[in-house]
């Protein structure tokens, strides 16, 4: 419920009026359809590596008019995402070469240890 209340305060998601029986507004909040579909677009952007900004933007594009501003989003976040994948794998091949140069023998201080208290240094 905390996420729900974050993303209304963010300006993701409105804020429905609160129902009661007796139709005085201390009751609890009832959420529709629409915002249902909100939240699983929220979530699903949010999977894809947009940012909340992003996803408010994108939110606030008509899906038969904006085609080209969601692309250009869309291709931003790609390009971000490629970046993230090459450092990722630049980081992994590094992190083998350590792990061999360990491996390949048991005296001396290890590579690993060693790689990584120089970076703190």
């Amino acid at each position: 419920m905390e996420t729900i209340r974050f993303y209304q305060r963010r300006g993701l998601l409105p804020t429905p009026d609160r129902w009661s029986r007796d139709g005085v507004g201390a009751g609890i909040r009832r959420y529709g359809e629409e915002d249902v579909r909100r939240l699983k677009f929220i979530r699903s952007a949010q999977t894809a590596g947009f940012t909340l900004e992003q996803i408010k933007e994108l939110l606030s594009l008509d899906a038969g008019e904006d085609r080209a501003r969601a692309r250009v989003l869309a291709a931003e976040r790609m390009a971000a995402l490629d970046r993230t994948i090459a450092d990722l794998e630049d980081a992994r091949a590094a992190l083998r070469r350590l792990a061999n140069a360990c491996a390949s023998t048991d005296s001396g201080p290890c590579p690993i240890i060693e790689a990584f208290q120089g970076e703190a240094a």
